[in-house]
């Protein structure tokens, strides 16, 4: 008899599997007292709820947890702007993920005109400074774009208006999502380009197929942490296709939408 073809493991598989090494991650940050933070960012419908779901779901509600923060009300308007972030980030043995970030500021203040020209140039120039703090400070920073066209942000928003399930989401910033697309994509490409350091370097994440982009997310921030125990789930490498480190090229060669 000839040889049986390997069975491809399905979505579900490979995702158990990842989620077994996000615990035993987990386990080692509170045995050594490690911090990491990741942040998640991209346009309205990326994908970033989804994301933040199956990367948290069996992790321990104690030492890790999500932060997604609302407007800032007026007495944080008068704040330093990193001022009700830092409140927020992980202490020891902790795992936090940021929904949407303190890259507001870089995206929709910007598009939507919530911030002055000072303000967004000033935020262009600190944020650098503002993330090698952070990282001289011991926390592993891990900055993710959720990547996704115009075709597929038309039909997910289309679709969450749909579901009664999904009604949570929706806010007045999703009708300007596709009228200010073009305004989007230049405010996201300054953002790459003036905020990815070596000290925080970003990380584009290809995410029309939501599946894919999760579980090649998950294998990029396991590929680049250590942790004892490190199971075979993180090899082989992530589809680098898929989820690969920014740079400039990434701005003229189409692997971003436009």
């Amino acid at each position: 008899m000839g040889r049986q073809p390997e069975h491809a493991p399905s979505y579900a598989e490979q995702l158990r599997n990842l989620q077994i090494e996000l615990v035993r991650l987990q386990r080692h940050l509170i045995r050594t007292g490690g911090k990491v933070l990741v942040l998640l960012e991209g346009r309205d419908g990326a994908g970033k709820d989804g994301t933040i779901k199956v990367v948290l779901e069996h992790m321990s509600p104690r030492e890790s947890r999500v932060v997604a923060l609302s407007k800032p009300s007026d007495r944080e308007e008068t704040q330093w702007y990193f001022q009700r972030y830092v409140a927020n980030l992980p202490s020891g043995g902790d795992f936090v993920l940021f929904n949407r970030s303190w890259y507001n500021r870089a995206g929709v203040e910007r598009v939507m005109g919530f911030c002055s020209k000072e303000e967004y140039e000033l935020f262009l120039r600190d944020v650098p400074v503002f993330e090698e703090m952070l990282a001289r400070s011991g926390i592993q920073l891990f900055k993710y774009y959720l990547d996704i066209d115009k075709a597929e942000q038309k039909r997910r928003l289309k679709a969450r208006r749909q579901d009664p399930l999904k009604q949570w989401k929706i806010s007045p910033i999703d009708d300007a999502a596709l009228k200010h697309w073009e305004d989007y994509s230049k405010a996201r490409d300054v953002m790459l380009e003036k905020t990815s350091s070596k000290a925080s370097p970003w990380t584009i994440v290809s995410a029309n197929d939501k599946k894919t982009a999760r579980l090649n997310l998950i294998r990029d921030l396991l590929s680049r942490v250590e942790y004892m125990d490190k199971g075979k789930a993180v090899k082989p490498v992530p589809d680098r296709s898929i989820v690969f480190p920014f740079n400039t090229r990434a701005l003229r060669d189409g692997r971003l939408a436009k």
